[in-house]
């Protein structure tokens, strides 16, 4: 049995690397052309090079790969120095030892060998696209700001300390710039859906993808993006209503996943509020007519960084507050600190509030008035948010959706509670 099973992981193995080299080998042998000026490696050699690959991995020890490594990488140097296209590039050639590394990678990891090399193959096939996407269309402003983005997210973010700084281990660094990214990332995702498919309809699904993250920072995000942009605004408002669309959505999928007893007296509550969040981001998407027209025009930042640093400094003293009030309070409070604790995220305290249901801390009234309390001190965020980043009219005309939202969440509850 043990054989048979080492057997059919070679098996496995084998098959991966095969595909992976075909698959590869299939798109570099369209584009190395013919005759005396093609190019040096076609579908066979990426083929067997997958092959050599995870069959070196097979063997077993660290030698063999090594060897085969350098072996490839000799290969596709002399490939490159001989090769008289018109095309200089180094792609074929590096692809050809990254074909052999997912060979070998397919031995201890097909799954993440196979995913790889579909990524890989579909990298090749979008040259043209990607260089022209590269040399017409992205601007030095656009390429400076992914650049800052990327940097603040993989340079940045690991360096910040992941503990309390302050006396009182309240203050956490790297959860500030956490959100301080994610608004430019935000931020990011509405400029990019507004290049792709206009801001009528790029910056609603961009507010709605984002409200799964986090739809305080949608608000903020959103906001910045009406600031910048006026003849955007109603776009934005539109943006930021859909983000608390997901906001409810993703609490019924965390008492689900928490809390399915305490799912079920919720739900209608959740559900009326949802609709009529939905209701609400309709009408706005319905009156945001500006960005029929500006579907070519780029925004003229991608984000703005002393936005981001301000909210992201916003949150972090709301963090701040209500971590040092939940510690003066205690577990007696419990309802209150979950409230305090949705200033900043009400994600976490509606699971919270599951949990202390769950382990009797809470009844299952008092969790479900926790988790109301927390969903409209999370409002008062989103508007405080809206209303620092866009404006005061901004947040005005996004308060009578998310209080309609609150309204039918109460009045889904006493209509559930008097049926029952």
């Amino acid at each position: 049995m043990v054989d048979m099973h080492l057997q059919m992981s070679e098996l496995v193995a084998i098959a991966v690397a095969c595909g992976i080299g075909l698959l590869v080998g299939i798109e570099r042998e369209r584009r190395k052309g013919s005759g005396p000026q093609r190019g040096a490696a076609g579908v066979r050699t990426f083929l067997i090079v997958a092959l050599v690959g995870v069959l070196s991995a097979l063997a077993g020890g660290p030698v063999m790969p090594l060897m085969m490594a350098l072996a490839v990488g000799a290969l596709a140097v002399s490939a490159y120095r001989r090769d008289h296209s018109e095309d200089p590039g180094m792609t074929t050639e590096v692809a050809l030892l990254a074909t052999f590394l997912l060979g070998v990678l397919s031995n201890n990891a097909p799954v993440l060998a196979a995913g790889i090399g579909a990524l890989l193959a579909i990298a090749l096939a979008a040259r043209d696209w990607l260089h022209h996407f590269v040399r017409r269309q992205l601007s030095a402003q656009e390429i400076h700001d992914g650049l800052l983005l990327a940097a603040c997210a993989l340079v940045v973010l690991p360096l910040m300390p992941d503990r309390p700084i302050d006396p009182y281990g309240a203050f956490n660094p790297r959860t500030a710039w956490k959100f301080t990214v994610l608004v430019m990332s935000i931020n990011a995702l509405g400029y990019l859906a507004q290049r792709v498919v206009g801001a009528r309809l790029g910056l609603p699904l961009a507010g709605l993808a984002a409200g799964f993250i986090s739809s305080s920072a949608a608000h903020a995000a959103m906001g910045t993006r009406a600031r910048a942009q006026p003849a955007l605004r109603a776009s934005a408002l539109a943006g930021a209503a859909w983000s608390s669309v997901a906001t409810f959505a993703q609490l019924v999928l965390v008492l689900a996943v928490v809390s399915p007893a305490l799912l079920q007296p919720l739900l209608p509550a959740l559900l009326a509020a949802l609709l009529a969040c939905a209701l609400a981001a309709s009408w706005l998407a319905a009156h945001s007519r500006d960005g029929t027209t500006l579907r070519a025009e780029a925004p003229a930042r991608v984000f703005r960084l002393r936005e981001a640093l301000l909210i992201g400094g916003l949150i972090a003293a709301v963090l701040l507050m209500t971590t040092l009030a939940g510690r003066w309070l205690g577990a007696r409070y419990a309802v209150a600190t979950l409230t305090l604790g949705a200033f900043a995220d009400v994600h976490s305290a509606t699971a919270s509030a599951g949990m202390l249901c769950n382990g009797g801390a809470l009844t299952p009234r008092q969790a479900a008035l926790a988790i109301g309390l927390a969903v409209t001190a999370n409002t008062a965020t989103k508007l405080t948010l809206a209303w620092r980043a866009g404006g005061r009219g901004f947040a005005l005309r996004l308060a009578p959706g998310l209080l309609l939202a609150i309204l039918a969440g109460v009045a889904g509850w006493l209509l559930f509670n008097r049926a029952a």
